[in-house]
């Protein structure tokens, strides 16, 4: 989008600050309560950019509003001047040795239980002015806030591949088998679903890739799957195997690495097929530079999931 340079000079005001976020929430009320303006101050501003502009920068529906193609077109220059405005601000700071910076991560609920906070602590031990911000969201919502500049980087997991998203890094996440270190399971290297399944399971809930590819398997199989408990909550999940020891459940290896490592847990590779078509993915948003303190977190962060699986 080509704009002439008196035109640019008065899209750098708050009109545009307001109509990026309706662009993210949908709606004029989701974005006044979220920027704590009044609703009509905001559509006075998007109607002061579409006369400027010349052209309708949303189609309303009753349900919301959604960019028309000049909207598009004109938040895509948006979140390009803005987050080079902000890489700026990070690489100036960045001049004083990285004392200072912020790094802004969206992840599934199971890198948020412990191997994120720990790969984040660990990182600030040598780079302790950083910032971060964790967000705990469905896979398709971390790679959402990746591609609208919500967050630098997304720790997820993937089966395909996604319009605008860079792959920084990707690594089989096969659905796996866990249990307390002394359940009677532990004896074997290798289990199936069958054996799985003569234990009391409990499940996270369809909106996560490994009960999604745990139950496919199951139909294939024709097994009948009743969980005695299903949560949204993963760590609701773990903390019941801690008090009804002949329990299991199915994670990724990362999700409980470290709980293997102690000893309180053990991770069993369940050989059915179709157990392992999931990948980990770091995802950044593509074309866009990443401040010098989210590249240093990138690098450390590729390094923490390549490290020896337990």
């Amino acid at each position: 989008m080509t704009l002439s340079p008196q035109v640019a000079r008065q899209l750098q005001d708050t009109a545009l600050r307001y109509f990026l976020e309706v662009v993210r929430c949908g709606s004029i009320s989701e974005a006044s309560q979220r920027l704590n303006v009044a609703g009509s101050a905001i559509s006075r501003h998007i109607a002061h950019l579409e006369d400027l502009l010349g052209a309708t920068l949303f189609d309303r529906h009753p349900r919301g509003m959604v960019p028309s193609a000049a909207g598009e077109m004109l938040a895509v220059h948006a979140l390009k001047s803005a987050h080079d405005s902000e890489r700026v601000v990070h690489e100036i700071q960045a001049l004083q040795g990285m004392q200072r910076g912020r790094v802004r991560l969206a992840c599934t609920e199971g890198f948020a239980m412990e191997f994120l906070p720990k790969a984040i602590g660990d990182f600030m031990k040598t780079h302790p002015g950083i910032q971060f911000h964790l967000g705990a969201h469905p896979p398709a919502e971390c790679s959402r806030r990746v591609l609208h500049g919500d967050a630098d980087i997304a720790l997820t997991m993937s089966r395909t591949p996604e319009s605008g998203i860079q792959v920084e890094h990707l690594q089989p996440s096969p659905v796996m088998a866990a249990m307390r270190f002394d359940h009677p399971l532990t004896q074997f290297k290798q289990i199936n679903l069958k054996q799985l399944l003569a234990y009391p399971i409990v499940l996270p809930e369809t909106n996560t890739t490994v009960r999604q590819l745990f139950d496919i398997a199951c139909s294939l199989q024709g097994l009948t799957v009743s969980p005695v408990l299903t949560s949204n909550y993963v760590s609701s999940l773990n903390d019941f195997l801690r008090h009804y020891p002949e329990s299991v459940t199915i994670a990724g290896e990362i999700s409980v690495r470290y709980k293997v490592q102690r000893g309180e847990f053990a991770c069993i590779r369940l050989r059915d097929r179709g157990l392992d078509l999931r990948n980990v993915e770091v995802q950044t948003a593509t074309g866009r530079t990443l401040s010098r303190a989210a590249q240093a977190f990138l690098v450390h962060l590729k390094t923490e999931l390549s490290g020896s699986p337990a």
